[in-house]
């Protein structure tokens, strides 16, 4: 009687204590399936982020240059765009997502750089899956973020880089630079940065900081324009730029939302939080300038809401709609003073400030990613130490500061003493337009 009693009541008490463990395990066994939703976002997503560079970053940065370089800058970002998809189809996806040999905290070659086993596209097939998505539509997606990163740097030697050297610049900077840090942020389980914890949602430090970096070095090495700074170089077009610069906020919703790879909650809150810093570092821009110089400027809104875009990329995953507003309008206001007075004080001619507004606001993304991420301060992580969080990101951005800062030295010296990296006097003065490609933005007559 007493073991019919022990049946009856444990029994199924044990196997109700033993479902949700095995409906885990199955679960867990059970293969990716393709999710039509999600597949449907991330092609969304992904053409949002090439509308980015061509035509949004084109506009953005040929607005802003002299009308005798115009075309010289709108083929550059289409001339790297096209080049880095090659490169990313050889080798590039593959070295940024190969993980083979790499293992949670086992730090070894393959925790900086992955390896070939995809190169070509290599196993890539129409069934191939990445989460619930294609796999193809997850290359696709990375390959726009490999095609922004180095276009972006065209805004710092902007009106006197050779396009041969460029190009030449591109690649091997793409190589590199970009695909070892994407690897070591992005590339999973024993990748350097990312078994440091280092949280980057959409690319602060992979991104931002490693081109913003790139471009001071470059400007840095291939020196001032003619005339700089006492002759006046204004922008020539700002309804160009503000065109751009309205893409660039369009398609970042890709950038960020797209990178939760789902169409989920997270990336309804990522696109939540990148309007709002947006919106507010437009704001602080504006108002510090208006404070300044007595009067708003669209090159400064257009600038401002640039800076949010970059500043809430890395948090996007993690921070609350507050923390978004307080990053968006620290942003502004540094970056402000960033592109302005530090680059007067400093004298180095960033043509169109991507290290005034994508490594500085990219830095202070990147760092205060850490407390925002936090639940105490409105954020949607797991930190709970604040101050260990925080010396984590700021070992990523220390890191991605020296290797760009480093690596891309050695190139634009390696390019400079052995092709040239600028034009001759002559050619600068008639413009890269007419001077290198024959042709002109706009017909005189």
């Amino acid at each position: 009687m007493r073991s019919d009693v022990i049946r009856k009541t444990l029994a199924p008490a044990l196997v109700a204590a033993l479902l949700p463990c095995g409906a885990l395990a199955q679960a867990a066994a059970a293969p990716a399936k393709l999710d039509s939703g999600d597949t449907a976002w991330m092609l969304t997503a992904t053409m949002l982020v090439l509308l980015m560079t061509i035509p949004g970053l084109a506009l953005f940065y040929g607005g802003m240059v002299r009308a005798k370089n115009l075309l010289s800058v709108l083929m550059q970002c289409f001339a790297i765009t096209a080049l880095v998809t090659v490169l990313w189809v050889v080798y590039g996806y593959s070295v940024a997502f190969d993980n083979t040999g790499m293992t949670a905290g086992t730090t070894n070659l393959h925790s900086f750089v992955g390896g070939l086993g995809h190169a070509m596209l290599a196993g890539l097939e129409p069934g191939s899956l990445y989460n619930t998505i294609p796999e193809a539509v997850f290359v696709m997606f990375q390959m726009t973020f490999a095609i922004i990163t180095p276009a972006l740097i065209v805004g710092a030697i902007a009106e006197r880089m050779k396009f041969s050297a460029l190009l030449v610049f591109t690649a091997l900077w793409f190589t590199l630079v970009y695909l070892p840090i994407a690897h070591m942020v992005w590339g999973g389980p024993g990748s350097f940065l990312g078994d440091l914890g280092v949280l980057d949602f959409a690319g602060g430090t992979v991104v931002h900081i490693n081109a913003g970096i790139a471009g001071l070095v470059g400007c840095l090495v291939i020196g001032k324009r003619r005339g700089y700074p006492s002759t006046p170089m204004p922008p020539h077009n700002l309804g160009y730029t503000l065109v751009g610069a309205s893409m660039l906020w369009l398609g970042w919703f890709g950038f960020n939302a797209g990178s939760a790879v789902a169409a989920n909650g997270s990336a309804g809150m990522a696109m939540l939080v990148t309007q709002i810093a947006t919106a507010a570092a437009a704001i602080g821009w504006t108002a510090i300038e208006w404070i300044t110089h007595r009067r708003p400027s669209v090159l400064g809104v257009a600038s401002g809401a640039v800076a949010g875009l970059v500043a809430i990329t890395p948090a996007a995953g993690t921070c609350g709609p507050g923390a978004a507003l307080v990053l968006g309008l620290v942003a502004g206001i540094v970056c402000f003073f960033c592109a302005t007075r530090l680059k007067r004080r400093f004298g180095y001619d960033d043509s169109l400030d991507v290290f005034g507004v994508h490594a500085i606001a990219g830095i202070i993304g990147a760092l205060l990613t850490g407390p925002f991420a936090a639940p105490a301060l409105g954020g949607f992580g797991t930190v709970t130490d604040l101050g260990l969080q925080l010396w984590i990101q700021f070992k990523g951005v220390a890191f991605t500061v020296v290797y760009s800062a480093v690596l891309s030295y050695v190139i634009f010296k390696g390019i400079a003493v052995t092709m040239g990296l600028r034009v001759d006097e002559e050619q600068e003065q008639v413009g890269l337009d007419i001077a290198l490609h024959e042709e002109r933005g706009y017909n005189l007559s």
